[in-house]
């Protein structure tokens, strides 16, 4: 991402013993005189943001702004989202991995691009604490690992059938039709519980891990010097029919074309590198 006087964002990676449950963290803050405004990349992922300092917002599809008061949880982010950091806002996001989110909160659900705040999902006050105990640590390396030990407690033992899912390695063969015929299910059973515990269906995820490499060949391409994209190619590579089913692809993800994402690229956050 481009570099912005003023702000400064990085990854923190997540002990051994909780990469079942987040595969990173996230941090921003804006140490500038003005709102900087950065987009977020879809992951399908479920993020837990907290915010210090100066109130953040995001823009959710459909235009509607949110500000964050001290926590919420969002996800699982399937279309690029916008975020914008006031002067002296900070923001620390946990990414709950596959289906942490389900292990971590039982069957409760959120509806997509409906924020909420996390004490409504347990219905006790017990992350309003965790922000304010966090509000009084400096090093984020601390608040993680005060995070991670307030998660213990939380986190149920993973379902057989999402297990199954996640260790599911076979690229030739339909994830949902192996796994009901291993357990004697219905694969209308396999796709439900695909739903349940990941919150997103396998239709919908192997179109955005198409979607995902072509914009990881896009990157790599653009980083070499002198060197023009191959539309074609990325469509070749990446499994797509045609050049339109590529730009549909980036409108529903992103809403920007292919070329105009390769314009922008510099601004946009891919949580997933």
């Amino acid at each position: 991402m481009e570099k912005k006087e003023g702000y400064n964002s990085y990854r923190i990676a997540v002990p051994p013993a909780f990469e079942e449950i987040f595969s990173h963290f996230y941090f921003a803050e804006n140490k500038s005189d003005t709102a900087i405004t950065q987009t977020l990349l879809p992951s399908y992922q479920t993020i837990m943001v907290f915010s210090f300092g100066t109130q953040v917002s995001f823009t959710i599809p459909e235009n509607a702004e949110l500000t964050i008061n001290k926590c919420l949880v969002l996800g699982p982010i399937k279309q690029a989202l916008d975020y914008t950091l006031p002067p002296n806002a900070e923001i620390l996001v946990a990414n709950f991995k596959d289906d942490a989110f389900f292990r971590f909160f039982g069957n409760a659900s959120i509806m997509q691009n409906t924020p909420i705040h996390p004490d409504e999902l347990l219905n006790e006050n017990c992350f309003t604490h965790l922000w304010s105990e966090l509000n009084k640590i400096v090093e984020n390396t601390d608040r993680i690992n005060h995070i991670l030990d307030f998660s213990k407690p939380y986190v149920r033992n993973r379902n057989q059938i999402a297990e199954q899912i996640i260790g599911f390695d076979d690229n030739n063969n339909s994830p949902v039709k192996d796994i009901s015929e291993k357990n004697q299910l219905s694969e209308r059973a396999i796709q439900l519980h695909h739903k349940k515990y990941f919150g997103y269906s396998a239709k919908e995820i192997n179109r955005f891990n198409r979607f995902l490499k072509a914009i990881q060949l896009i990157q790599e391409t653009a980083s070499s010097i002198d060197t023009k994209i191959d539309w074609f190619e990325v469509i070749h590579i990446c499994g797509y029919y045609d050049q339109s089913q590529l730009i549909h692809d980036f409108k529903h993800y992103l809403n920007l074309s292919p070329s105009k994402y390769l314009k922008y690229q510099q601004s946009i956050c891919n949580p997933r590198s």
